[in-house]
């Protein structure tokens, strides 16, 4: 079953699938009659937002030092890179056989995604991917708690008053 979401209209009694047509086609497809289901309401992000949040990183980028654009070399680089370090990371650990093992296997690693962050320490190698940020992969509070812990960690790495970043780009 879609986890996609169906508009629905509520009548005072119950709901039914919204106009147009689609939307009750979309519930045939993706439930079953007779069945009981969870309601939840689902709240879309704001598209300014999601903008402002680029918009933010963008700016915080072109002010960067010039000793971080090695580490930074684009504001890409920059959120996912951010979005690690706040958390927002998927995780995978690789057990080696000794040290000089997980030294190789990192190196190997590393060229496979341009944003992961690569640490090993002994003979264990750990890889980690920035979690996306799609509408469809997380919702408007994740996306909101991600935005705001970002931002700050943004703010701190440029030595900046907190809430800098995101003023700048207002």
């Amino acid at each position: 079953m879609s986890s996609a979401p169906i508009l629905l209209s509520w009548d005072g009694e119950a709901f039914y699938p919204a106009s147009p047509p689609c939307w009750a086609s979309r519930a045939d497809r993706q439930f079953v009659v007779g069945e009981t289901y969870k309601l939840v309401e689902h709240h879309d992000r704001s598209e300014a937002s999601h903008n402002h949040y680029f918009a933010s990183i963008a700016n915080a980028w072109n002010t960067l030092p010039d000793h971080l654009l090695a580490e930074y070399p684009t504001a890409e680089h920059l959120r996912k890179k951010m979005l690690v370090k706040c958390g927002y990371a998927d995780e995978r650990t690789v057990v080696c056989a000794s040290k000089a093992e997980a030294e190789r296997v990192a190196a190997f690693i590393k060229p496979m995604d341009n944003y992961a962050v690569v640490i090993f320490h002994e003979a264990v190698v750990k890889v980690y991917t920035a979690q996306s940020q799609s509408l469809k992969a997380m919702g408007k509070r994740e996306f909101q708690e991600s935005k705001e812990a970002v931002l700050a960690a943004i703010d701190r790495l440029l030595g900046v008053e907190p809430g800098a970043t995101a003023r700048a780009a207002a």
